[in-house]
């Protein structure tokens, strides 16, 4: 059986937006290429090549250029989220740790990422252990364990 390449997408209102929030979040994640040369913003390359305002920001990549992790794909869409996600993304913060120095190494990660704009949907101290659901900008589902 061949081995398949693995890409994340998330559908979305504001591609630019969820793309800058989980570059911040994972870390080592980057737009694939700058700006083209000749031109200080993306803004100024589209003026120039007479793509609509409302044409700008329908998908965002972000690749990861130092490690071997999936690229991440936003695509915008026209309907809101409407439930729960089937699928969600585990950032795992606290790998090695228990008790207190769990808790307070994804307490602190809870904290950075709600200064990005993601919000705690639950705290939960299970057998496995502690860990938060947020919801990023848009309302999607992830945990920190």
């Amino acid at each position: 059986m061949p081995a398949f390449d693995l890409h994340i997408v998330f559908d979305c209102a504001d591609p630019d937006r969820v793309a800058r929030f989980w570059m911040a979040a994972l870390g080592g994640y980057d737009f694939p290429f700058g700006v083209p040369a000749g031109f200080a913003t993306w803004d100024e390359w589209a003026d120039a090549n007479n793509i609509p305002v409302g044409q700008r920001n329908t998908g965002r990549t972000l690749v990861d250029k130092d490690r071997d992790r999936p690229d991440i794909f936003f695509l915008q869409v026209p309907e809101a989220k409407q439930v729960k996600n089937r699928l969600h993304l585990d950032i795992k913060v606290a790998q090695g740790l228990e008790g207190a120095d769990r808790r307070t190494a994804i307490e602190s990660e809870t904290d950075r990422l709600i200064g990005l704009g993601a919000t705690v949907a639950e705290r939960l101290d299970e057998a496995d252990g502690y860990h938060v659901i947020m919801r990023d900008p848009e309302g999607n589902e992830f945990c920190l364990a």
